[in-house]
Formats: structure tokens, sequence, C-alpha cells
């Protein structure tokens, strides 16, 4: 597989999430989206990491991290926001993980937190497209 193969495996991979990410939004399933949320940004991160350094992507789920070691390769800057919400989408993936914060997570993500998330990735899912270059 080709870097571009490779790039385009994991925004189809980042595409489908994002997809059942809605889809538990429609379904009630609030822990899940902001799952999903973080699933579908972290891989197209990951794909973008793949393009703008090597295929080596570091096993990791920290957003933030992963983009910042290839941010300084952007010709724009990154608004604050976005980094706000690659840490809230992280902390979603850490907490998600374990089944003791299982339930925690779940006390916590309502309709309108959902909601957010989801329309928030989007906007941001939307941005990382335009990044490929």
């Amino acid at each position: 597989m080709d870097t571009q193969e490779k790039y385009e495996y994991w925004l189809e991979s980042s595409e489908y999430d994002l997809a059942t990410a809605k889809a538990m939004l429609d379904s009630g399933r609030w822990l899940y989206v902001v799952f999903m949320c973080q699933q579908a940004i972290e891989k197209n991160v990951k794909g973008l990491y793949i393009l703008y350094l090597d295929d080596n992507v570091p096993r990791t789920h920290n957003i933030g991290k992963l983009f910042h070691s290839f941010e300084a390769q952007l010709s724009e800057d990154v608004p604050e926001k976005y980094y706000q919400l690659f840490d809230r989408l992280t902390s979603f993936y850490l907490q998600g993980r374990y089944t003791e914060y299982k339930q925690k997570v779940s006390a916590l993500v309502d309709r309108q937190e959902a909601e957010t998330v989801y329309s928030q990735t989007e906007e941001v899912f939307q941005w990382l497209l335009t990044l490929r270059p």
C-alpha cells in the first residue's frame, strides 16, 4: 500500500465512524455518540499524520498530540477551539475504555452533550478534510 492508499484507509474508517456517531445520536445512545466522534477524529488525524510525516503512526489515542506533531507543516493556524475538542474527545476515549468509567461517563453524557460534541465533530471533520496536502 502506498501513502495515499494508507490515507484513504484511515479516511474511509473515519467516515464510517462519523456515520456511526450519527446513527447513535438518532437512536439515543449518547455515550456511543461521543466515543464514535472520538474515533472519527482520531482516525482522520492519523490519516493526515501519514500524509505529512510517515506511515509509522504512533499508537496513541491522544488526538492533540498526534495533530501537534505535523501542525508546523500546515499553511494555516489551528483554531484553539479545535484543540479543545481534541482534548475533550480524547477524554471520552480514555474513560470509555474502562468498565468502571463507562457508567460515570454515561451519566455525564446527555442528549445536549452528545448533540454538541457531534456538531463540533462534524465541523472539525470537514476542516480536517481541507488539510490534505
